[in-house]
């Protein structure tokens, strides 16, 4: 593989003259070679770099990393999560029931749809009011007490099918900061709000600290009826029923099922109970869709594999280290952060899978913003700062406005604009032409070329989608999961585990008696002197 690796930063440095547009004056037909479909999903990676020679060079490398073989060991439920010895199953929860994966030698599918069935019917029996509080009201409000992947993909996805939501209201519980649970409960009627607490193993500190708030909140209001507002999804039965929490109204997932990968499971109920069963399904659908291309198709037809490779051109050859998430749809505001997470907690990673320092670049930083905001925040540096980022926008061709279909034609043209403004950019001619139109003085007119001209020769990505509908989103998540998978394939590290996120917390419990009054002489002067500051007295209050 270093000989492909050496090869490809050859290519680009011998390849560095011609620009992206150049690509297009010489290859009329390079959208269509360098785009693909798939069940009404478009990638359009044109506007990058990448051209046949280079392209071919990174499936060789996907191929050389047996990323073929990693895919089916991934369907089949071996434990390719080798520093956990699990398996990675998240695509199993959306799988069809005739379907049989095994783990084990257990066919796993039959568990997965008893659990489905058992958070349908009491999704169901909730929308219509057959599961109530204490006094018998129906529940209008449904907080979810979660962090991390228990929260991350449900307010993503909930938001994203506003339109689908008929069912009772979400609202959603992540920070152990006391503002954050004081502004979810405020307003809401205890009598009819139930609380969801997601922690598979009832032990998240943040999450059981805003759990024990949320029951404070219910018992003063409603007494020993509180318990009667509790769901758990989580496999703690002991903890639960600790609680007082019905054993039926407990979900709990398996272990090869990650925190951010687990929105398709248990972890998924406020979506159902959002959107109800026929949405939730199609969700699913969706993402099961999206699982038999990526194993099936051809390395050069298939999204998220093509996805990855153009990922890992623009991180390791051409050395941009960060890629920004731009869906040009308001309802995919929180999808950044949900990729974010998805992203730099899976391929965050120093050490392959044997142990060893990784010897290139991983996982890039992953931020972004809906457009049209972003355009009036952080474009400038998209356009014009000194360090290049990749741009994935993300666009549909209708919304669920038809009344502001005029609205939605701006949208597009926002999003198609600045994929054309990036590779494009504006010359220092033309930008002296546009000087001498507006009236500059011959005196200003090189200053202000220099101030209008655009570098261009950005690259980006387009993601282009009929509607985002539920099948839709379903989609363009397992999409952007095997990417991750990809990626992580070919740099050689374990995408599925999490280590990094375990040091801080352990110091925290460390810490919490010393933020409480006590005294630990090892720590560091700069942490003893927070402390300090931050326990002593306000004089103020």
């Amino acid at each position: 593989m270093d000989k492909i690796w050496s090869g490809l930063v050859e290519h680009r440095r011998r390849s560095l003259a011609t620009t992206i547009a150049d690509l297009f004056q010489t290859d009329p037909s390079r959208f269509q070679t360098f785009s693909c479909e798939a069940d009404g999903l478009l990638l359009d990676f044109s506007k990058t770099a990448l051209d046949e020679t280079g392209l071919n060079a990174l499936v060789e490398l996907a191929e050389q990393a047996g990323l073929g073989a990693r895919i089916q060991e991934m369907f089949r439920g071996e434990a390719i999560n080798v520093t956990e010895g699990r398996a990675v199953l998240h695509t199993a929860l959306r799988a069809p029931e005739e379907a049989e994966v095994r783990v084990d030698d257990e066919d796993i599918m039959p568990q997965i749809h008893e659990t489905l069935q058992r958070m349908e019917q009491f999704a169901q029996a909730l929308r219509r009011g057959e599961v109530s509080g204490s006094t018998g009201a129906q529940f209008t409000d449904v907080v979810n007490i979660g962090i991390g992947g228990s929260d991350l993909g449900p307010v993503m996805a909930t938001l994203a099918l506003a339109p689908y939501c008929d069912g009772p209201r979400c609202h959603f519980v992540s920070n152990v900061d006391g503002a954050d649970i004081t502004a979810s409960l405020a307003g809401l009627n205890p009598e009819t709000t139930l609380i969801i607490i997601a922690s598979k193993s009832f032990t998240t500190t943040e999450t059981m600290t805003n759990a024990a708030t949320a029951l404070s909140w219910l018992h003063t209001a409603l007494g020993e009826g509180a318990n009667q507002h509790l769901v758990a999804v989580s496999t703690a039965l002991d903890k639960t029923a600790e609680m007082g929490i019905p054993q039926e109204r407990v979900f709990g997932f398996a272990d090869w099922v990650g925190g951010r990968y687990s929105l398709w499971g248990p972890v998924g109920l406020p979506i159902l109970i959002a959107v109800g069963r026929d949405n939730f399904r199609a969700m699913l659908g969706g993402a099961a869709a999206m699982d038999q291309h990526f194993k099936t198709a051809d390395l050069r037809h298939n999204l998220p594999i093509l996805l990855a490779l153009v990922g890992i051109w623009h991180s390791n050859i051409c050395g941009y280290a960060t890629r920004a998430i731009l869906p040009y749809e308001q309802r995919l505001a929180r999808l950044p952060a949900y990729l974010q997470q998805l992203d730099m907690e899976s391929n965050g990673k120093g050490v392959t899978l044997e142990g060893h320092r990784v010897s290139r670049t991983s996982g890039p930083i992953v931020w972004g913003e809906p457009g049209t905001n972003g355009q009036h925040a952080f474009y400038q540096l998209l356009h014009q700062g000194t360090q290049v980022v990749p741009a994935e926008f993300l666009i549909g061709a209708e919304g669920h406005e038809p009344e502001l279909s005029h609205q939605h034609d701006l949208l597009k043209a926002n999003c198609l604009a600045q994929s054309e403004a990036l590779m494009r950019g504006r010359s220092a001619e033309q930008a002296r032409e546009l000087a001498v139109s507006r009236g500059i003085a011959d005196a200003d007119l090189d200053r202000m070329t220099a101030h209008l001209t655009f570098p261009g020769n950005r690259p980006s990505v387009t993601l282009a989608y009929p509607r985002l509908t539920p099948f839709v989103l379903g989609q363009i998540i397992a999409l952007y999961e095997h990417r991750v998978f990809t990626e992580g394939t070919i740099w050689g590290i374990n995408s599925f585990d999490q280590w990094g996120v375990e040091l801080g917390k352990e110091l925290a419990v460390d810490l919490l008696p010393l933020i409480q009054g006590g005294t630990d002489s090892s720590k560091d002067g700069s942490t003893l002197g927070l402390v300090a500051k931050l326990t002593a007295p306000n004089p103020e209050t």
